[in-house]
């Protein structure tokens, strides 16, 4: 399956969630410590194993950590920024009218976005400030901030079932779930004992959340009884960098990790672990799954590439 050379190093890819051939990757000079960023808009070949183009690349002055697709205009982007702004970008204007905004409150990098797939008109933005931003697209300024984290927050990500419930997960070894009618976090989950770098809800059952941490596990949970996780995913060598349900298969989960892997689980299963890609040659920081092509993947890292394959296939194969 084909890939792409980026000039700096990965840090996200997304697949659109209005076309299948399209998809979007954050990177970072000099391994997002100082330097440029790119944001890259990528379309795969009809044909298979045709080449990858680039349909519009975008420069900022501090290094793209992360992206997030409008889920109502298919020419919108979200980028979290290393000087703590948050871009949006549209694919539809020329490159010169882009970014069409950029919203600075965050105090430190921005790690994460994630757009409302229920609402489909906020997004929410996390940060190495502690903190959780929740924005609207009508608003120059953010709707509100939720401080309870005491250390970075990595992610923070929509339930996709409830429109004000999302979760995150921090360097201080807890997830919290939170409701945006509510006045503080709702639940905290201390998921692990060393920093959690990812969290994902489960997109068919909207109590049960996948958690990775630093500690190389995975653990699945369920909200309503915490104490112990449901699953716990053990196979990486270094941290784990994200996890992501898959938006096809109920138990289905895939990650990746410093020890430069990409790898498949089905936490239902006994043997676990279902397949382990190993294509990077430098850590692996970015994976996502399409939601509109079944067993399509994505992933990028600081190897300054871009994959993109079926299940089942070697990432690496022409």
């Amino acid at each position: 399956m084909p890939f792409f050379k980026t000039p700096f190093n990965g840090y996200s890819v997304k697949f659109s969630p209005f076309y299948e051939n399209r998809l979007a990757v954050a990177t970072a000079q000099n391994f997002g410590i100082l330097g440029n960023g790119r944001l890259h808009v990528l379309d795969l070949s009809p044909s298979p194993g045709g080449p990858i183009t680039e349909l519009a690349g975008y420069d900022t002055a501090d290094g793209v950590y992360d992206i997030a697709w409008s889920e109502s205009h298919d020419s919108l982007l979200v980028a979290a920024i290393a000087d703590g702004s948050v871009k949006l970008y549209d694919l539809a204007l020329p490159p010169t009218s882009n970014p069409i905004r950029s919203l600075k409150e965050h105090t430190r990098e921005v790690q994460s976005a994630d757009y409302n797939p229920i609402r489909r008109d906020s997004f929410i933005t996390s940060s190495w400030d502690d903190t959780i931003k929740l924005w609207t697209l009508d608003r120059p300024t953010s709707v509100r901030t939720f401080k309870e984290h005491a250390y970075c927050v990595y992610a923070a990500v929509w339930n996709p079932r409830h429109g004000d419930v999302f979760a995150s997960a921090s360097g201080d070894c807890t997830v919290r779930i939170w409701d945006v009618r509510e006045p503080g976090s709702t639940m905290i989950l201390p998921a692990h004992e060393f920093e959690i770098l990812s969290c994902d809800w489960n997109k068919y059952d909207d109590c049960c959340i996948v958690t990775g941490s630093v500690d190389k596990s995975i653990k699945v949970w369920d909200v309503r009884s915490f104490r112990t996780p449901v699953s716990v995913l053990n196979g990486h060598e270094y941290a784990v960098r994200k996890v992501k349900f898959s938006p096809h298969r109920q138990s289905l989960i895939v990650s990746c990790s410093y020890d430069m892997s990409v790898c498949l689980w089905d936490y239902m299963v006994e043997d676990a672990l279902v397949g382990r890609y190993d294509h990077h040659t430098e850590f692996a920081v970015g994976v996502d799954m399409s939601v509109l092509v079944d067993g399509l993947f994505a992933s990028t890292g600081w190897d300054e590439l871009v994959y993109v394959w079926q299940h089942g296939t070697d990432p690496r194969a022409p």
